[in-house]
């Protein structure tokens, strides 16, 4: 490079990152690994810095989610078993029995796409997708707080090499991120046992989908038949991709909330600037715990606080609705309610991974209030029947809200009065119908 090409600020900063990357420089990188939250060993360390590299040598502008993918793809693969033909076959037997248990208590159809097994790898790869959608919006906001607290708190003979370097700061910011989500997920992929166990559709639209060595350690230890915990958690998901595939609207209904919500997140940059002052790169630990916390997304707003509740609202609804359901379809197991007890622990706590998703984009998967909505959707069940009970999913309109969850009892008063008198229009359509069935009638034949 020529020295003239070298006065460039941000080529300056450019070789400066370059050496600390090529590991000719003071810092320890895996000091940078462990303050990302990311394992600190050399293969880990080696793979992050080849993931900036990349970033630095990336043209465009904003997070590349390859590094995500890669990560959550080589954290599912180790220890990931492929699926035996035993096991193919007795998972296949539960889906098949699981459907037609289902068939007896809800009015929503079977999914046109067959349900899938996967392995904790293919869970991973699949998944990846909607997970980078959900936090995008948070990683650019930390990739473009980091850029402005890095400027603003550059000494002065520094400041035109930071700002020539914004875009470049951006795509290293967003590649930690994005490592930490792959982090994330490929530790998901050892916990879930299928597609809907997060709550959210990860999937496409009405895909059901069973992670068998998943399944097969949830009913380590509950001393219950393999064959039951099969088969009530296949009830479970196929219930789940039900739901989706009848009501349409939403799924795109609940990942475009996620999405808005976690849009609205802005990354405290005085926080930012408290740990840049501070911040010792032989002890990582504060940074990696301010990430890890959340310490980094300040209080939500009331318009957020409004959003999330909303959300959970839906969430809960849609968690509560699998629950009664799967309750009805699994009652000829003998201990289908142990199992379900099991499921709502599991359920109350998450896991590491799931928690450590929450901190990330500030959004808990987990709904408040499930056992109000389960309750109430009971009480729809015992009042209306199942049909009326499912016709509820066919538009975001008449679907229960938070005030109905406090009020059960008044939403299904309100059922059970059932529709509006019909208007003069209503009327007439109605008469005519009638008029045209007695005359079709007149018109057969006589019976011999």
């Amino acid at each position: 490079m020529s020295d003239e090409h070298r006065d460039q600020p941000e080529d300056e900063f450019r070789d400066m990152l370059n050496a600390f990357l090529s590991g000719n420089s003071d810092i320890d990188p895996s000091k940078l690994a462990s303050a990302a939250g990311l394992p600190s060993d050399p293969a880990a360390v080696s793979q992050l810095m080849q993931q900036l590299q990349n970033a630095m040598q990336a043209s465009g502008d904003g997070v590349s989610w390859d590094a995500a993918r890669q990560k959550a793809e080589e954290i599912a693969g180790q220890g990931s078993l492929g699926i035996t033909d035993e096991t193919r076959a007795a998972l296949d037997q539960a889906l098949h029995i699981a459907s037609m248990w289902l068939d007896e208590v809800t009015a929503l159809t079977d999914s046109a796409v067959a349900p899938r097994l996967l392995t904790r790898a293919e869970w991973a790869t699949a998944t990846v997708p909607v997970w980078t959608q959900l936090a995008e919006p948070v990683a650019v906001s930390i990739s473009d707080a980091l850029t402005d607290v890095l400027r603003d708190q550059a000494p002065e003979e520094m400041a035109g090499m930071i700002a020539g370097a914004s875009q470049l700061m951006r795509n290293l910011g967003g590649t930690l991120f994005a490592m930490q989500l792959g982090q994330i997920v490929g530790q998901l992929s050892r916990e879930v046992v299928s597609g809907g166990d997060v709550g959210i559709p990860l999937l496409e639209e009405g895909q059901a989908a069973l992670v068998p060595q998943n399944v097969a350690e949830f009913g380590d230890g509950l001393d219950i038949p393999v064959s039951e915990v099969q088969l009530y958690l296949a009830i479970r998901e196929l219930a789940h991709a039900r739901l989706f595939r009848h009501a349409r609207w939403l799924r795109l209904h609940l990942i475009s909330s996620i999405t808005e919500f976690a849009k609205g997140i802005s990354i405290d940059t005085s926080r930012l600037e408290e740990l840049a002052e501070s911040f010792d790169p032989s002890n990582p630990e504060e940074l990696r715990n301010a990430m890890a916390s959340g310490a980094l997304i300040p209080p939500k707003t009331e318009q957020q606080e409004h959003a999330l509740a909303r959300l959970e609202t839906t969430l809960a609804l849609i968690e509560g609705w699998v629950d009664v359901v799967t309750a009805q379809a699994s009652s000829r197991l003998p201990r289908w309610n142990a199992i379900a007890e099991t499921v709502r622990r599991r359920r109350a706590t998450g896991g590491p991974a799931e928690s450590a998703f929450g901190a990330l984009i500030g959004l808990e998967l987990r709904p408040r209030r499930l056992r109000d909505a389960a309750a109430l959707w009971q009480a729809v069940t015992d009042a209306v029947g199942q049909d009326q009970r499912d016709e509820l999913w066919s538009h975001p309109d008449v679907v229960p809200t938070s005030t109905d969850l406090d009020d059960p009892a008044a939403f299904v008063a309100r059922l059970q009065a059932g529709a509006p008198e019909p208007d003069e229009m209503d009327q007439a359509l109605d008469e005519l119908l009638r008029e045209e069935a007695a005359k079709n009638d007149d018109e057969q034949p006589p019976a011999p």
